[in-house]
């Protein structure tokens, strides 16, 4: 649960809440119903989110009673302004993903073939240089520590 819950849970319940800046009540007891489940933590942060940018709050109480990022909240209090909040459940969490099906397949030729075969003088690969190669191709720049944690996923060793 949130930092604040207990306190997020008390402003929505406000029997005196009566102005409402995006939701019908009845929106608004949905998303109430859906924080009494037993939600991942993030999903319950956008609901609570939501509900807060609806009855008002700023962005900074909202990160303070919800105990979430700036980013975060600037992003849902925006998916409820556009009228997209039933999405909550819809849209991916966390970061995008940046490397594709076909940058693995190809981390994988490019690991279990010679340097050498691609031009390179050096005859092992390292990470970095795997990482470096791959940028110039992908145009993703990603770290040498990730590639290993790539090649270990695929029960590759970079050495």
């Amino acid at each position: 649960m949130s930092n604040n819950y207990k306190e997020s849970k008390l402003i929505f319940r406000d029997e005196n809440f009566v102005k409402s800046k995006f939701f019908t009540s009845f929106e608004r007891q949905v998303l109430i119903q859906y924080l009494q489940r037993n939600l991942q933590l993030v999903y319950q942060k956008r609901i609570e989110i939501m509900l807060l940018a609806d009855i008002g709050k700023s962005q900074t109480e909202i990160c303070r009673i919800v105990g979430c990022s700036r980013g975060m909240a600037s992003d849902w209090i925006s998916i409820v302004q556009k009228g997209m909040a039933y999405k909550w459940h819809n849209l991916p969490v966390g970061r995008p993903k940046t490397i594709s099906n076909e940058y693995m397949e190809h981390l994988k030729k490019i690991a279990s073939h010679s340097p050498r075969k691609y031009g390179y003088a050096f005859s092992s690969w390292t990470d970095i240089w795997l990482s470096k190669h791959l940028a110039q191709e992908f145009g993703v720049q990603i770290s040498g520590r990730h590639i290993n944690r790539l090649l270990k996923q695929m029960g590759i060793s970079s050495k």
